[in-house]
């Protein structure tokens, strides 16, 4: 199993810790500070996924439990109205990311903010979080927001502007957990419920309406009213 880089200067330190108890003997000591260097390892496990299915379809990004399917309006985003779908990821949830759609990075944009518990509804509005926004091939833009929570003290981006990028590629990571939301045009239909478990780089969260089939139309509408400052 692969891991993220940014693992080691979290697990080297308790490594080396217990070097230095196996070398004065003290064993227990030892084994207990490499069984926590692996658990804190583990946090950053980065496995290979695949998806055999559809091509238009939106993947989650991220692995955790769908905690909302919503109808929104984010000033981050303009005034258009979006489908919003968040994924909340426990420490037990692998913490990486993968991009969601194929196409082209328009926006990377970090924004600092609090750090309140990823499950509440305002985490999304007010939490220090990165911003990707990806324009597909037919001209769709799909945006993902990786949040940062109570545990989870700092979101990683692994895309740039101008990125060409294919679907289930390394988008980021929250280190230890946290939120990932995900936005799509109201031409999508969510393929998700509320309380479904999703695997990054597997699950199909979204895909474009059939023209044949009128959109769902019982999904919540609430407007994030508070001003966003983006991070240069």
């Amino acid at each position: 199993m692969r891991f993220a880089r940014e693992a080691w200067p979290f697990v080297l330190p308790f490594l080396a810790v217990a070097g230095v108890f196996w070398l004065v003997g003290v064993l227990p000591a030892a084994v207990a500070m490499t069984v926590l260097g692996f658990l804190v390892l583990l946090f950053f496990r980065d496995p290979t996924r695949s998806y055999d299915g559809p091509p238009d379809v939106v993947l989650a990004p991220a692995e955790g439990t769908v905690t909302a399917v919503e109808v929104i309006t984010d000033s981050a985003l303009g005034d258009e109205t979006w489908r919003r779908i968040s994924i909340f990821l426990s420490v037990f949830n692998v913490h990486t990311q993968k991009t969601p759609v194929e196409g082209v990075v328009i926006g990377s944009i970090a924004t600092p903010g609090k750090k309140l518990p990823a499950y509440r509804k305002e985490a999304g509005d007010v939490n220090e979080n990165h911003l990707t926004l990806l324009r597909r091939t037919q001209g769709d833009l799909i945006a993902v927001r990786q949040i940062a929570g109570l545990v989870a003290r700092r979101v990683v981006s692994r895309l740039q502007a101008g990125q060409r990028v294919i679907q289930g590629e390394p988008l980021g990571l929250i280190k230890f957990g946290s939120r990932v939301d995900v936005f799509v045009p109201m031409s999508y239909d969510p393929l998700v419920e509320k309380g479904q478990r999703v695997v990054s780089g597997e699950t199909p969260i979204a895909m474009p309406t059939d023209p044949s089939t009128p959109p769902p139309t019982d999904f919540p509408v609430s407007r994030l009213s508070t001003p966003r400052s983006d991070a240069q």
